[in-house]
């Protein structure tokens, strides 16, 4: 199992609404993280730079390759492009963060 981390950030006013949808996450976009190995996958904001923090576990971190090419995933992507800042294939922006630390 590996731990991944990673940043994206929230466009301002839209706090409510990325809980809201994130609430309603699709069945079929659960399923395919799931699928992909995926545990653990939590998501923190910071209320004042809107910052995102995401965080999970992985079994195996190769599969996660695969997930741009998946059309729930690109569907997704497209559905919150509007509240996130995003790359030009609708993806959000993120940066992987490099773990400094882990008290097991």
């Amino acid at each position: 199992m590996q731990r991944v981390a990673f940043r994206m950030q929230l466009k301002p006013g839209f706090e409510e609404e990325y809980q809201r949808r994130h609430e309603l996450i699709w069945p079929e976009l659960q399923k395919l993280l799931k699928d992909s190995g995926i545990h653990e996958y939590a998501i923190f904001m910071d209320p004042v730079t809107l910052g995102l923090f995401g965080s999970l576990q992985v079994t195996d971190i190769s599969k996660m390759d695969e997930l741009p090419s998946q059309p729930v995933m690109q569907k997704w992507w497209a559905y919150m492009k509007d509240i996130m800042e995003t790359n030009e294939d609708n993806s959000p922006i993120s940066i992987p963060l490099k773990e400094v630390f882990f008290l097991p």
